[in-house]
């Protein structure tokens, strides 16, 4: 089992930066890891200490799998079934695809490193102790999910989904949210002034649990008024 060293949390989050609680962050050393040579993934398949490098994974169906102290490195992932996968203690580098079903699944201590994707589906997920670090994630469905100690840091997020999503303790540190939708989300020590660009299309009124800076705010008047039925004319 990859040993691992949680941090009380940093970035955005971390002390003297207001009452937003820190992400807790995964550490990961993987031990050393076996290459994946079985071809084509299982549904419920268990998956243990493997490395899988450059993978073509396209729609294979790995539904119920189990991934425990496993590399992903440069994989493809188009329409990769994953519903109902645990993917725990690994680290996944690269992964380009679109589609990718990992609806309901369950991501603990887990790192996500430039990933470029499209359209993944993560709604009614659990995402525990999770970075996603750097790269660009267009359409990424989290509606109904969970998420608690999550950083996201240095990417781009076009248009994510948080419909009637739970978020604890998650940060955005030096990354795009692009047009994301909060309807319906319940929002708990969300730390957003480390966030590049923030563009909320929707549920702008569920930013209560949520800390924003200044000039986050005078960004956010438009919108704010608008929800709250203000006329701002010169």
């Amino acid at each position: 089992m990859a040993r691992r060293a949680v941090g009380a949390g940093g970035g955005a989050g971390g002390p003297g930066r207001g009452a937003a609680k820190g992400a807790r962050r995964p550490e990961l050393r993987l031990p050393a890891l076996e290459p994946f040579r079985d071809g084509e993934l299982e549904p419920d398949g268990d998956y243990d200490g493997l490395e899988f490098r450059e993978e073509d994974l396209t729609r294979h169906d790995g539904a119920g799998a189990r991934f425990m102290d496993c590399a992903l490195k440069g994989c493809v992932l188009d329409e990769t079934r994953l519903r109902h996968a645990r993917i725990l203690d690994s680290v996944l580098t690269e992964p380009r695809g679109v589609g990718t079903d990992l609806a309901e699944a369950t991501l603990r201590d887990v790192e996500l490193v430039d990933a470029r994707l499209g359209g993944v589906q993560l709604h009614g997920s659990v995402l525990e102790r999770v970075v996603i670090r750097g790269g660009k994630i267009d359409y990424l469905n989290l509606r109904k999910a969970r998420l608690r100690d999550v950083v996201f840091e240095g990417c781009v997020l076009v248009e994510p989904d948080f419909g009637g999503a739970r978020l604890e303790r998650v940060e955005f540190v030096d990354c795009a949210v692009k047009g994301v939708d909060l309807t319906g989300a319940t929002l708990t020590d969300v730390d957003l002034r480390g966030a590049a660009e923030l563009e909320i299309a929707r549920g702008v009124d569920r930013l209560a649990g949520a800390v924003i800076s200044p000039g986050q705010l005078l960004d956010l008047a438009p919108v704010l008024a608008a929800q709250l039925g203000i006329r701002v004319e010169g």
